[in-house]
């Protein structure tokens, strides 16, 4: 039988001693209140959506960008999404930034401008799911909520011993976490495990003499830490190929096309290229492009890794088009010195380099 007052007694010591470790030893973020203050709800959502399969060194500056461009969720949810596609460009994984426009307008015209402040409305806002809504309960409202995200799984993992791989772990790390949130400081508790996830019981070193559970966890008293969390073996990703159009007009303009705003890369802005497909290539890729004659085919290819497949594309130029009567519909002409302010996802980046590269040789 599990001895549930000397379980809860071990779970409060934990969180005791996180919280000692974190008041000494705390992360100086941008999106972080100081010290005993509460942090604004917005600037916590933000960061949240930012951090999403981002470091936080990379977000640092993005996450200013976006307050000085749009100090309140107010202000967000009136910006045009191009706008925030462009500034979002580079940070990756566009529907989020996608859904970050649709949260903000929802914040404003269904609770008058003020985040909620329970997971379970947080929850029913666009591009909010499970660990985001806890992070921003937690930390923004103080509730005693459990944010669980790769971080926390992997520093529950190897405080408790948990063997068994993951996903099937996922429950029992939930409800251990849980157990640890305490009554008062939950805000600070969830930073508390990111910053021991991020800073000292790191994916590939296990620092256990600088952390405050050394005495408590039982994957460094088993000699198991670092194996731990265990993975199912993925599977390995296919390779999909494609062909991209780089075309010129007379005056240097570059012809580029907005994506469909449902599914990847949704609204943003590229170059035109045909489907994506795995196995063979088209046997006349060119067929598909828009227009442009005399193409030549650019040296090497451009590579991309999404989260579920590899990516190679062909870079085919032609010879600069006439300026007149080249107007496409859903096309439009941008001079190269201004791509870099375009809503380019890095792919696209990556084919500008490429083909201006091969340009200046």
């Amino acid at each position: 039988m599990n001895d549930a007052p000397a379980e809860a007694r071990q779970s409060r010591e934990m969180a005791a001693a996180l919280l000692s470790w974190y008041d000494r030893h705390r992360r100086a973020l941008p999106w972080r209140a100081a010290a005993g203050h509460r942090a604004d709800p917005y600037h916590v959502w933000l960061s949240e959506i930012m951090l999403q399969q981002t470091t936080v060194v990379t977000v640092g500056p993005y996450f200013q960008k976006f307050l000085a461009a749009w100090p309140t969720v107010a202000t967000l949810a009136g910006a045009p999404l191009d706008d925030i596609l462009k500034a979002w460009a580079g940070l990756g994984y566009y529907a989020r930034a996608r859904n970050l426009h649709k949260c903000a307008k929802a914040v404003v015209t269904d609770h008058h401008g003020v985040f909620p402040d329970t997971e379970e409305a947080l929850l029913k806002l666009p591009g909010i799911g499970p660990y985001t809504a806890a992070a921003i309960a937690a930390i923004a409202f103080d509730r005693p909520a459990a944010a669980i995200d790769g971080n926390v799984e992997r520093v529950v993992s190897r405080a408790f011993a948990l063997r068994e791989p993951l996903p099937e772990t996922k429950p029992q790390i939930r409800d251990l976490t849980r157990a640890m949130v305490p009554e008062t400081r939950a805000g600070d508790f969830a930073q508390a495990l990111m910053d021991l996830g991020a800073t000292v019981c790191t994916p590939r070193r296990a620092n256990c003499l600088i952390c405050p559970w050394s005495g408590s966890c039982l994957g460094q008293a088993q000699g198991i830490a670092e194996d731990l969390p265990r993975k199912r073996p993925k599977a390995p990703k296919p390779t999909r190929h494609g062909t991209v159009f780089w075309i010129a007009r007379s005056d240097g303009a570059v012809l580029v096309r907005a994506r469909p705003e449902k599914g990847l890369l949704g609204g943003m802005t590229e170059f035109p290229s045909t489907q994506w497909t795995e196995g063979a290539e088209p046997a006349n890729p060119l067929s598909q492009a828009p227009l442009g004659t005399g193409w030549r085919k650019l040296a090497g290819a451009v590579r991309h890794t999404f989260t579920h497949f590899h990516l190679e594309l062909d870079v085919w130029a032609s010879e600069p088009v006439p300026r007149d009567g080249c107007d496409l519909p859903g096309c439009r002409w941008v001079d190269p010195v201004d791509l870099p302010a375009e809503a380019l996802p890095t792919l696209m980046r990556k084919v500008s380099a490429h083909a201006q590269a091969a340009g200046d040789d």
